[in-house]
C-alpha cells in the first residue's frame, strides 16, 4: 500500500468518527520541475513537491467542505472536523448528494495518461537555453521574454461513501518560447509552445523556437482597419477559446442560475446543422482525457450539439439535481471535446474561400458577458484580398453577439489543434465588426 492508499485509509477511519450521513474526497499529490531561461541566463529553476486533501461531508442535506494542502494525520483531522462543523451551520440544500452508485466509476480503464519524464536540472536547462537561442539567432528577433519548460507528474485518489475508491495518474510536460521582434521602431510578441502527456512526443525545442520567430516576424509592419464589417476567421488556437464561451453557456449551474445567452436551449439550434459537438473522454493517450468526473462518476462518450441541436447541457450531479435531470458527468468541466470539421481543409484553404476578411490570430482582453452574448475583444491578425493574405494588423477590435456569432459559423476547419482539451479546427464566421483607427 503507498502513500497516497493510506491516506485515504485513514481519512475514512477520521470521517467515520464523525458519523457524518454521506462524504466525499479527494486526496493527491503532485510533483516536478520547471524552468525558465532569458537572453541565455538561468531565471528560476524550481522543484515542486504539492499535496492536497478536499473533503466535502453531508449531515442529511447540509453539505461541509475544507481542504488542506497537508497530508499529516493531525491536518487531516482538522480539515476533517472543520468540514463537519460548517456543515452543522450551513443552511440545508435539497440539491445535496453523492451520485447514484450505480454511475460511479467501480471500474476504471486504463487510458495511459501516465508517463514519467526523468528530467534533471542540467537536461531542462539546456532544453531551454536551446529552445530561446535558435529563435535569438532569427532575423529580427530582436529580444526574447524568455523559454520555459516544465514537467510534472501526479496521482489522486476520490473516495466517497458509498464504497467507491478511484485512482488517477497523470503527467503532462510543456515547452514555451515568447519572442520580441523588431523593425525600425515596431515591436510585435509572439509565442509558440508544446505539450504532452509523453515527453517523447513533445515538439523539439529547435521546432518551437523556430516557429515562435517565425510568428514574430510576420506580424511585422502591422497596419490598422477602418471600422467595418467583415468575414472572420479565428485560427485553431483561437477557436479553442470561442468554443469553449458555448460550452461554458451549456453548463448546468449557469442554467439554473439563469445567467446564459443560451438559456433553456435544450433542443433548440444554436449552430449550423453540419455542426456537432461531443465528448470523447476515453481516448487513451489523448490530452484531456480522463475516466471518471470530481463526483465520481464514470465518464463516456457523450454528445452536446448534435446537428447544431442542444442535445444535452453540461452538468455534474449538483447542477444536474437542481435541474432535475441526469449528471453527464461533468463536475470540473468537459474532457477531450471535439468540435467536427465541416470542411476539408486548414486555414489556407479557408482564406482561399473567404476571399476579402480578417484572419484573427491573438486576442487581448475580455470582454464577454456569458448572460447577454454580448463580444468585444481586441484583437491582431491578418488581412486578406482574393483569398491571399495581404498584410498584418493591430489595434483592432473585434465585437459581436456569441448567439448570431455561433449561427453565423460557415466553416470549420480540419486543422485541429490537439494541444487543447477542446479540439477544433480553424473556424470562418461570415460576419463580425471590426473597430479600430483607420
Amino acid at each position: 500500500m503507498n502513500i497516497l492508499e493510506q491516506t485515504t485509509q485513514l481519512a475514512i477511519e477520521l470521517i467515520k468518527q464523525q458519523q457524518a450521513t454521506d462524504y466525499e474526497f479527494s486526496v493527491g499529490k503532485s510533483s516536478g520541475v520547471s524552468t525558465s531561461v532569458r537572453l541565455s541566463e538561468i531565471e528560476t529553476l524550481k522543484y515542486h513537491l504539492d499535496a492536497s486533501f478536499d473533503v466535502s461531508v453531508y449531515f442529511g442535506k447540509n453539505k461541509g467542505q475544507a481542504t488542506s494542502v497537508d497530508l499529516s494525520k493531525k491536518s487531516l483531522k482538522s480539515a476533517i472536523e472543520s468540514a463537519c462543523l460548517i456543515a452543522k451551520y450551513t443552511q440545508e440544500d435539497p440539491f445535496n448528494g453523492l451520485a447514484p452508485s450505480e454511475r460511479m466509476a467501480w471500474k476504471v480503464p486504463d487510458l495511459e495518461l501516465y508517463h514519467p519524464w526523468n528530467l534533471d536540472a542540467k537536461e531542462s536547462v539546456d532544453i531551454a537555453m536551446e529552445c530561446e537561442q535558435i529563435a535569438l539567432e532569427q532575423p529580427e528577433i530582436d529580444n526574447s521574454d524568455g523559454a520555459e519548460l516544465a514537467s510534472f507528474k501526479g496521482e489522486s485518489i476520490y473516495a466517497n461513501s458509498s464504497g467507491l475508491i478511484a485512482e488517477l495518474q497523470n503527467t503532462k510536460h510543456t515547452l514555451f518560447c515568447s519572442l520580441i521582434a523588431k523593425r525600425n521602431d515596431e515591436m510585435q510578441t509572439a509565442y509558440e509552445y508544446g505539450i504532452a502527456l509523453d515527453s517523447n512526443d513533445l515538439t523539439s525545442a529547435s521546432q518551437i523556437g523556430l516557429r515562435a520567430a517565425k510568428l514574430a516576424q510576420e506580424k511585422l509592419g502591422s497596419r490598422h482597419l477602418n471600422p467595418q464589417k467583415c468575414p472572420i476567421i479565428f485560427t485553431s488556437r483561437q477557436s479553442s477559446g470561442l468554443f469553449s464561451q458555448l460550452l461554458g453557456a451549456l453548463s448546468g449551474s449557469r442554467q439554473y442560475k439563469k445567467t446564459s445567452f443560451l438559456l433553456d436551449s435544450l433542443g433548440k439550434e444554436v449552430l449550423p446543422k453540419t455542426i456537432n459537438i461531443y465528448e470523447d473522454p476515453l481516448q487513451v493517450k489523448t490530452i484531456g482525457a480522463r475516466a471518471f468526473d470530481q463526483d465520481g462518476v464514470l465518464k463516456r462518450k457523450q454528445f452536446f450539439i448534435e446537428s447544431g441541436r442542444v442535445s444535452s447541457y453540461i452538468m455534474g450531479q449538483y447542477s444536474a439535481n437542481q435541474l432535475g435531470l441526469e449528471s453527464t458527468a461533468n463536475a470540473g468541466g468537459v474532457s477531450n471535446c471535439c468540435v467536427d470539421a465541416n470542411f476539408d481543409g486548414g486555414l489556407v484553404e479557408l482564406t482561399k474561400g473567404m476571399g476579402r476578411g480578417l484572419i484573427v490570430t491573438d486576442l487581448m482582453g475580455h470582454g464577454i458577458n456569458i448572460t447577454t452574448g454580448n463580444y468585444s475583444r481586441g484583437a491582431s491578425g491578418f488581412w486578406v484580398e482574393n483569398g491571399e493574405i495581404q498584410y498584418p494588423v493591430s489595434g483592432i477590435t473585434i465585437a459581436g453577439n456569441l448567439k448570431s456569432m455561433m449561427r453565423n459559423i460557415i466553416s470549420v476547419g480540419s486543422d485541429v489543434d490537439i494541444r487543447s482539451n477542446l479540439k477544433v479546427g480553424s473556424t470562418l464566421i461570415s460576419e463580425m465588426t471590426i473597430s479600430g483607427e483607420g
